[in-house]
């Protein structure tokens, strides 16, 4: 690590982050991404600092891109709110750690100038796959998901979404090592090529829909009013109300947490809620096990009897669980989210769903979508993936859309359905391509009712997972320190 410099030194590197967070949702300027990284990495492959402007980039990145982080310490101000801010400060430095340690151990393996940009661009491609699974994994704000609104996402049909990355990092690397004009060109062959690509795979006409009608319920129940026992009971109507709407329905879709009751005491309302929904009911529920309790799914038949059940595996760290959550609630510390005991127990993991005369699905519970691991190493194919969420902790400007923007890439991945129901919205259904065919947008009561679409042919990433980008960033890597050795 080198000596701090001055602030004017940090100064354009924390801009350039802020600048490259703008090709995420909710803004979408994905050439920003590219070209901010550029002079990035220009700047810091031929300066005598690495580690300070590479933490002020990531820096400006996670603050921007993550700034929803502060929304649910705002749900209940006068208690949580004075963490806010810390919250955003720390998450952020933390995030820009993932970008300053690798670039600055990259800038040590190759000497300064094309070649150090090549290790840094590689090396942040490899960070971006480990954010996903060191530390439980936050594979949030990605480098390369400034590419999902456009026809490149379908590239990870292939690669995966760590393969946007390494693309995204290729056309920076390119446009800093190169003289403009040679850059340029180099880049948009590469951007056009990916890009024609991608446009051929959405040419491609999708199966047609299954003869399966979903309904999709969105009771819109805000979360400063959603355990209120008062508006519990008006949300729950809205449930109930909402499911017994006119129209066919072969299963009706409840977002998670739904209820504010348990699975073990709802034996009173299941007739009430299965005679409401019509047709088999797929609902976010809690529910307990002794003194463990899960953020859970449940499916309901039509005779009111509880069918599969699937427990949530992969808990939010501090927001549904805390390590050692017994006992640090002796003294007042408990999970953040969980409205049971100190916090939630995880569920067995990944596992396919079914309900009656419904096509077997994977069901996805909130933060367990962003992870395109768990869609890997099932034991047989579901036909399609279910995300049953509650984004109203999200806020209304960013995260809801940075969410379902990675549920769309979820989509592409694996080639299946995704639907996706959620307590504030956005609730969707989105085809294999990733295309959001209808939606129910935030702050909305309402349902959808629609054919879910048929699934695609397994994809090559789903085979093969992310291990052929994760080599050819290492390879980058290699031919970096096997030049600095000859030197």
């Amino acid at each position: 690590m080198s000596r701090r410099p001055p602030l004017r030194q940090i100064g354009i590197p924390l801009a350039l982050g802020l600048i490259a967070a703008l090709g995420l949702a909710p803004f979408g300027l994905w050439p920003a991404t590219p070209l901010a990284l550029a002079v990035l990495l220009r700047q810091v492959a031929s300066g005598r600092t690495v580690f300070w402007p590479m933490l002020a980039a990531g820096f400006g990145w996670f603050a921007l891109s993550m700034s929803w982080i502060v929304e649910p310490f705002l749900v209940e101000p006068e208690i949580y709110g004075w963490m806010a801010p810390f919250a955003l400060v720390l998450l952020a430095l933390g995030g820009a750690l993932f970008w300053a340690m690798p670039a600055s151990l990259a800038a040590r393996l190759a000497p300064a100038g094309g070649r150090r940009a090549l290790a840094i661009g590689a090396a942040l491609v490899l960070s971006d796959w480990l954010r996903g699974w060191i530390f439980t994994g936050l594979p949030w704000a990605l480098i390369g998901h400034a590419w999902i609104d456009t026809p490149l996402a379908q590239i990870s049909a292939w690669t995966g979404a760590i393969g946007l990355s390494l693309v995204t990092m290729t056309l920076a690397t390119l446009l800093a090592v190169f003289r403009p004009l040679p850059g340029i060109v180099a880049a948009l062959a590469v951007l056009g090529g990916l890009w024609a690509g991608g446009a051929a795979r959405l040419a491609q006409p999708l199966p047609p829909d299954a003869d399966t009608i979903l309904r999709i319920v969105q009771p819109n129940a805000q979360q400063d009013l959603k355990w209120d026992p008062e508006w519990a009971a008006v949300f729950y109507q809205r449930l109930l109300d909402l499911s017994a709407a006119p129209g066919r329905r072969d299963l009706v879709i409840w977002p998670e947490t739904a209820v504010n009751f348990l699975l073990n005491d709802a034996d009173p309302v299941l007739p009430a809620m299965s005679q409401a929904a019509g047709a088999p009911l797929v609902m976010g529920i809690q529910r307990r096990d002794g003194s463990r309790f899960f953020n859970s799914l449940a499916t309901l038949n039509t005779d009111a009897t509880v069918g599969a059940v699937y427990d949530k595996f992969h808990l939010v760290p501090f927001g549904e669980y805390i390590p050692w959550g017994d006992a640090l609630a002796r003294v007042g510390i408990t999970a953040f989210a969980a409205q049971q005991g100190n916090g939630y127990s995880a569920g067995a993991g990944p596992a396919i769903m079914s309900a009656p005369g419904i096509p077997d699905f994977q069901p996805l519970i909130c933060y367990e979508a962003i992870f395109p691991q768990h869609l890997r190493g099932l034991d047989g194919r579901p036909s399609w993936l279910l995300q049953a969420t509650n984004d109203a902790w999200f806020g209304q400007f960013s995260g809801p859309y940075q969410h379902l923007a990675q549920a769309r890439l979820r989509a592409i991945e694996s080639g299946l359905p995704l639907i996706r129901a959620a307590n504030t919205g956005v609730s969707a259904v989105i085809d294999p391509h990733g295309h959001v065919r209808q939606s129910l947008g935030l702050g909305v009561e309402g349902k959808i009712d629609a054919a879910l679409p048929a699934a695609l042919p397994e994809t090559v990433w789903m085979k093969w997972g992310d291990t052929p980008v994760v080599l050819l960033a290492l390879l980058a890597l290699a031919a970096a320190l096997l030049v600095r050795k000859r030197s």
